[in-house]
């Protein structure tokens, strides 16, 4: 069976590609969405501190004999960590600003972490192995589907949702937002603002961290994954709606998916239909597809 002239187990052996592809786009502009909603700060760092993660991961499993389960917990945490010393030592200075000033100042920290791991581990890249449990493939008819990609879905889904019930759904989610709107409203009630910032800007950055970890074993770990991935990613968020959580989620699932048919459709305009979709959202939308009108 044929669909407008492609077999239709290759249209949905792509189409389910371009879903893993779409799981960590979701990760990572759910990460910036999350930052630039809820604190304005557009993260450029976002890129490194993903290829920070994914060696995180490398070095604690090569290194120190850990296993990958450990590494999916302690490598995001080292991240939010280093995201937290990074907002106390220097973004906290930047907030009453224009956005272009932490604009410049994570474009900074993503030359110096790309500077220092390429010191390290050069640019040739490192492998990490796929854990014994999520090991071989599943046999779906029309692929073979390696399990860990799956894995890479259902986890990434898992924390994409969990992440916008927490925000848009409970009482801590509305506290966030309300003390970003209007911060000494909401120290009135006892609330440590600086703190809630803080503590936002570190779970911003692990969840790019837990989408390096959860890459690692997928593709090749070295110093220029996030470069390579990051502009996509902005796109996404662009997309979406800067600062809509839903929208980060369900624009990095769909671009995914559309840029894995084109690659049956039309390959060469793979790597760029993504730009080509923003540029027909801010012509049609300039909110972008869930963000709010001004």
């Amino acid at each position: 069976m044929e669909l407008f002239g492609v077999p239709l187990p290759a249209l949905l052996s792509q189409l389910l590609l371009g879903l893993v592809n779409g799981s960590f786009y979701a990760m990572l502009s759910l990460g910036l969405a999350v930052i630039f909603g809820l604190l304005n700060v557009i993260n450029f760092a976002h890129g490194a501190l993903y290829m920070m993660g994914a060696f995180a991961a490398f070095i604690g499993v090569t290194s120190f004999g850990l296993n990958y389960w450990a590494m999916l917990v302690l490598a995001p945490l080292a991240v939010g960590l280093f995201g937290i010393l990074v907002e106390r030592a220097m973004l906290r200075r930047l907030y009453r600003l224009d956005h272009l000033y932490g604009l410049l100042l994570t474009f900074g920290i993503t030359l110096l972490l790309e500077g220092l791991f390429r010191s390290f581990y050069g640019v040739s890249g490192q492998t990490l192995d796929v854990p014994d449990m999520l090991a071989g493939a599943t046999d779906l008819g029309f692929m073979i589907l390696p399990n860990y990609r799956a894995w890479v879905v259902a986890a990434s889904l898992a924390v994409c949702l969990a992440t916008w019930f927490v925000i848009e759904k409970t009482r801590l989610g509305a506290t966030l937002r309300a003390g970003t709107e209007n911060p000494k409203l909401v120290e009135a009630f006892g609330v440590n603002v600086p703190r809630m910032v803080m503590l936002t800007y570190g779970f911003g950055v692990a969840l790019a961290g837990l989408a390096g970890v959860l890459a690692a074993p997928v593709i090749n770990v070295t110093p220029l994954m996030g470069s390579n991935l990051i502009i996509v990613v902005f796109a996404v968020v662009v997309i979406g709606g800067m600062g809509s959580i839903l929208g980060a989620i369900l624009t990095g699932l769909g671009l995914g998916v559309i840029e894995g048919l084109t690659r049956v459709w039309y390959p060469e305009a793979s790597e760029v239909v993504v730009f080509m979709v923003m540029v027909i959202v801010l012509l049609l939308r300039p909110a972008g597809l869930f963000g709010k009108e001004k």
